[in-house]
């Protein structure tokens, strides 16, 4: 049986963007990105998670950072250009984002939020990010996540 397309994948097809489509069990609840990385076989430093976060001018920001690694709130409020910064509730990813905790992805957000991804990407050949549903993943390049969301690169984790 052929492994379900999410609509992340369906619109890196419609605008032709490279990818590799990933699936992998969750039926464990190990949701965290390292047991991800693990389960697919790829190195945690290529495998990222999508963070949501809300500045102090109530505007939302999104940051794509290694899965062991922390987000820098305050370099990310410098990236944004924001006061402060704060990852907003749980309760608020799905109505803002279309996404559920350990399926949010970078593409494909109910609306398009200022994107980050952090600077260690652009050595990388290849990153892999959530494909929008929990235990479903995309490979593709920095490069490409970056022009296809609209993001700029910065150091964003510690």
């Amino acid at each position: 049986m052929a492994e379900e397309k999410t609509n992340v994948m369906r619109l890196l097809d419609q605008k032709k963007v490279p990818y590799a489509p990933h699936h992998y069990d969750v039926s464990d609840g190990a949701l965290d990105g390292v047991t991800a990385a693990a389960r697919l076989g790829v190195p945690p430093e290529t495998c990222f998670k999508t963070l949501v976060t809300v500045g102090a001018s109530k505007r939302s920001h999104v940051f794509v950072i290694p899965v062991e690694r922390e987000l820098d709130l305050k370099a990310a409020a410098r990236a944004a250009g924001e006061k402060s910064i704060e990852m907003i509730r749980q309760a608020q990813l799905l109505p803002l984002t279309g996404y559920v905790h350990g399926g949010c992805s970078p593409i494909g957000m109910k609306k398009r939020l200022p994107t980050f991804i952090d600077d260690s990407a652009q050595a990388l050949p290849e990153m892999t990010v959530s494909a929008g549903k929990v235990g479903c993943q995309v490979t593709l390049s920095p490069q490409a996540l970056a022009g296809f969301v609209g993001a700029r690169f910065a150091p964003v984790s510690k």
